[in-house]
């Protein structure tokens, strides 16, 4: 019987070919994003070009959604549209800006003619080329600071929102007009009404995959996400005219600051905050916290975070279970299933392929025996560890665990080589790892005295005092050795003399209840990625740079951008990018080729270099020098940082020297067997 009835016999052949190439399309498409970034072009990447045309700091680099025009902006209140494979200017828009521009964003479905950009003279302005170069058809001027991030959404051409330092995020709707007056409502969020006067937005991202969520990011540890659909739109501030009215404004504002919304503009429902954990309990007087920049991935199911004067970190905006904290005491696998099912993430992503559901079958899963090859990585980081080398130790230990995502002796091995490392979030991880090493394996001694250790290292004496206990009742033979007296009298001399750091008594200043609670309820990080410095900018980037997101592209106070591996987390390439500092980072959307930009007034194309045996001279060979520097760097006083900009190289810490691997922690004394040396 003929399916199509109404089809002639030669029309057939149409339908086939048709239907090939639709194959074909997917094919090809598929193959094409395969290619995009792979391991060899990314150890090939080098310097293509400079692009010369900014007389300032260029603050944002911006590609179109085909990849055939680049945007830039810069302190000389310019956008250019670049050809960025003719290295050529294709326009130069003199935007009639009074600051800094440090955003501009192509509006989606506008054949590239509608750019926005956001300056640090509190103004928005929107471009339309097809009927003036010079001449906004819109300007907005409700922002009362400087405006430091525009962002748009690609299923939505009609609207864009802004982040501000006055603590506002707006929302702007094209389709209708826009006046700058106290009756105009599109005050997304107003962050003075929750944090305090203080408070400066710095970022926002639209989900391009669920655009009803929008995060932003603001001067503090804490990221933000809203589902805007739950956001009952707000007054703007009355206009900039007179600074009566700019009194007024700061006034109402000073008078709402940390009393939460008047109207319940924001449902308690709508917010979604995320932290690295140990951040929540940070020290006030140490360098303060910004989140500079965050993205979501293109799936839509995470955040990637620069956090300033910290490291990069990677969110699940999904599983709501995620660890809201890991601090705490393991007291049987019962309790500890419960801490988990709050949302440990065990380690890294890849340890999403065990049930967390069925934690009681951990230990099940414990992986004794390692392969051959794993074996011989561990091996590896061992001898690293034993000769101080606590980066390449952890380096190898991350590649282990991807192999063996469920060998305790790897995780607990990590733990200790990121407590002699001790940077910056170190003491968290390896607290992290040594509560799934005692998921995998209850029985092990130093994970179980590590995790004490880690918990007083983080002022959370009380927590420490606990662990300590049940692992004295649980370990009876080492209860009296000399290495845990010590931490005892460690800890009880925290406690008494107050250093116990509570839940919230390090906020200065009134918060909404809202707030308290949002904050109660944060998500913890899923990956880290350490080694650039970010102390200096507020506008530095980090970015996924392929077709997956398998890498992570960021640049660095020292004037280099550091690409990681997603899957290990560690640094394979670092370029310099700069003369001073790197700020931008923007992958090409469909080819492999980066976009840079910093202090220098120039922009620089990186795509793999042909394979003729040539030196690239902007490559930094010695990676773990370049983070080790960098952490040295974050930690600095500035007239270190300006010694280490002439050249000067600062002592590194040096660490302990522990013995040798192999040996039963029962068979040796207990003062070497507890303390921080791989298994």
């Amino acid at each position: 019987m003929d399916m199509f009835p109404n089809v002639q016999k030669k029309d057939y052949r149409v339908l086939d070919l048709v239907r090939q190439r639709e194959i074909q399309d997917i094919v090809s498409y598929t193959i094409r994003q395969k290619l995009q970034v792979t391991d060899n072009l990314i150890s090939r990447l080098g310097l293509e070009k400079e692009l010369n045309g900014h007389t300032g700091c260029v603050n944002c680099l911006e590609w179109n959604e085909t990849g055939q025009i680049l945007a830039s902006t810069s302190d000389d209140k310019d956008i250019i549209l670049w050809d960025p494979f003719r290295y050529e200017k294709k326009l130069v828009i003199h935007t009639g800006h009074h600051g800094n521009i440090f955003s501009v964003k192509f509006m989606p479905k506008a054949n590239d003619r509608v750019l926005v950009s956001g300056a640090g003279d509190c103004r928005i302005r929107v471009f339309d080329l097809t009927f003036s170069l010079t001449e906004p058809i819109f300007t907005c001027k409700c922002h009362k600071a400087r405006v430091k991030r525009i962002a748009t959404a690609p299923s939505i051409p009609f609207l864009f929102w802004s982040a501000g330092e006055d603590g506002l995020f707006l929302q702007y709707d094209m389709r209708t007009p826009h006046v700058c007056r106290s009756e105009e409502h599109n005050v997304l969020v107003n962050l003075v009404y929750h944090v305090g006067s203080q408070v400066e937005g710095k970022c926002i991202s639209v989900n391009s995959k669920k655009p009803e969520l929008i995060a932003v990011g603001a001067n503090d540890s804490y990221i933000r996400m809203y589902d805007r659909r739950m956001i009952k739109l707000s007054q703007v501030p009355p206009p900039a005219t007179s600074h009566l009215l700019n009194m007024e404004w700061a006034n109402l504002n000073n008078y709402r600051a940390g009393k939460g919304d008047p109207d319940d503009n924001i449902p308690l429902g709508s917010a979604q905050y995320f932290i690295a954990g140990h951040l929540r309990s940070r020290d006030s007087n140490i360098r303060s916290i910004t989140t500079t920049y965050l993205t979501f991935s293109d799936d839509g199911n995470e955040l990637l975070v620069n956090m300033g004067g910290e490291q990069i970190y990677l969110f699940d905006i999904n599983d709501p279970r995620r660890s809201k904290e890991y601090f705490g005491m393991i007291s049987s696998p019962k309790k500890y299933t419960e801490s988990v099912e709050r949302g440990v993430e065990l380690g890294r992503s890849h340890m999403e392929q065990i049930d967390v559901e069925n934690m009681e079958d951990f230990t099940d899963k414990n992986m004794k025996v390692l392969p051959p090859h794993v074996e011989e990585l561990k091996r590896q980081a061992n001898e690293g560890f034993e000769q101080q080398k606590y980066s390449l130790a952890i380096n190898l230990y991350n590649k282990a665990i991807c192999h063996c995502p469920t060998a305790s002796v790897l995780f607990a091995n990590r733990a200790a080589a990121y407590m002699k490392r001790a940077w910056d979030g170190d003491v968290y991880a390896a607290l992290r790892d040594c509560k799934i090493t005692l998921l995998l394996d209850p029985e092990h001694v130093k994970a179980h005295f590590r995790l004490a250790r880690c918990l007083h290292d983080l002022n959370r004496s009380a927590e420490a005092d606990k662990v300590l206990r049940s692992f004295q009742q649980k370990f009876p033979e080492y209860a009296s050795n000399s290495a845990c007296k010590a931490l005892k009298m460690d800890i009880k001399e925290a406690i008494d003399s107050g250093k116990e750091i509570l839940r919230g008594s390090a906020i200065p200043y009134p918060i909404s209840e809202y707030e308290q609670e949002w904050r109660r309820n944060t998500i913890d990080y899923k990956m880290r990625f350490c080694g650039h410095c970010n102390t200096t900018t507020d506008i530095k980037e980090a970015n996924f740079f392929g077709n997956n997101g398998q890498y992570i592209v960021a640049g660095s106070d020292d004037g280099s951008f550091f690409i990681w591996d997603r899957s290990t987390t560690n640094i394979v390439r670092v370029l310099r990018g700069d003369d001073r500092i790197v700020n931008c980072l923007q992958p090409h959307p469909s080819t492999c080729l980066l976009a840079t930009s910093g202090i220098d007034p120039v922009i620089r194309l990186w795509s793999p270099l042909p394979e003729d045996g040539s030196v690239n001279d902007r490559e930094i060979l010695n990676l773990d020098d370049a983070a080790s520097a960098n952490q040295v760097r974050m930690n600095s006083d500035p007239f270190e940082i300006m010694l280490m900009n002439m050249g000067y190289r600062l002592p590194a810490q040096q660490a302990e020297f522990s013995d040798e691997d192999g040996e039963d922690p029962r068979d040796i004394p207990i003062t070497q067997a507890l303390n921080c040396r791989p298994s």
